[in-house]
């Protein structure tokens, strides 16, 4: 299969997967494997295309994100309590993402362990659609310290590959009490500075592993996720405030099962 259309797939793969709770990570590990390209190879450049998956956020809720910077500048109590609640979210995965990186690292060409974590996935969320017991929080800032500081820890099982970073953010969220619409909104803010450091990271710590004439493809993986993440990230909360997370939840045990049959058929 010629480069360009690896590209193509990998950037529509990020787009579509990166906020859904069915693990970005785990579906281009899966992906590379399937096309039958070397997925250490490849991993550097599944994580250096997420600036475009970022970018949507940042488009998508411009008006937040200039609500909050102007309010901090006035020292407003709601744009403080949203800065807060994302630091505070977000600290965890920058302690353990640098103590365990090598460990994340190996786990990141191992196919196997992204099937057995989307179907153990895939249950999480039944049980938690089924058991969380939730109340309307009123959106980030009625999201209280103790709950984003869970939150953060939650979100460090996503460096186990096919877990999904939204998805454990989303269900965690959810499992501490928040309502649904402001977990996936969390979720989302969330996404921009763990996501932004993660890339950095590895692009920082592997920069001598890019190709001769990568980076162009890197600039179109990139463009392909921002696209297609902006029309994802609005079906999403469609389909989440009408049926829930369980449509997500029955496709990672169907795709797991799956890539488990066709991983030990090979």
């Amino acid at each position: 299969m010629p480069i360009l259309w690896l590209v193509l797939i990998l950037g529509l793969v990020e787009g579509i997967t990166e906020y859904l709770p069915v693990s970005s990570t785990g579906h281009l590990i899966l992906a590379t494997e399937l096309l039958g390209f070397d997925a250490d190879r490849w991993a550097l450049f599944n994580v250096a295309i997420q600036p475009g998956a970022i970018l949507a956020i940042v488009v998508l809720y411009w008006r937040t994100f200039w609500t909050v910077a102007s309010g901090l500048f006035r020292w407003k109590e709601g744009a403080v309590v949203f800065t807060r609640n994302l630091l505070v979210a977000f600290i965890p995965a920058v302690v353990v993402g640098l103590a365990l990186n090598d460990v994340v690292d190996a786990l990141l060409g191992n196919a196997a362990v992204v099937a057995w974590a989307l179907i153990i996935g895939g249950v999480a969320i039944l049980l938690v659609e089924r058991y969380a017991k939730t109340e309307p929080t009123g959106g980030i800032t009625g999201v209280t310290l103790k709950q984003s500081a869970m939150i953060g820890l939650v979100q460090c099982l996503a460096m186990v590959p096919g877990v999904s970073r939204s998805g454990a953010t989303i269900l965690g969220a959810m499992s501490f009490g928040v309502d649904r619409r402001t977990a996936a909104e969390f979720s989302f803010f969330l996404a921009v500075p763990t996501l932004a450091g993660a890339t950095v990271l590895q692009l920082i710590k592997h920069h001598d592993q890019l190709q001769a004439g990568m980076t162009h493809w890197i600039l179109l993986g990139a463009a392909i996720s921002f696209v297609v993440a902006v029309a994802v990230v609005k079906a999403f909360m469609a389909i989440v405030t009408r049926y829930g997370f369980g449509p997500f939840a029955w496709y990672r045990i169907v795709a797991g099962a799956a890539a488990l049959a066709w991983l030990s058929l090979r």
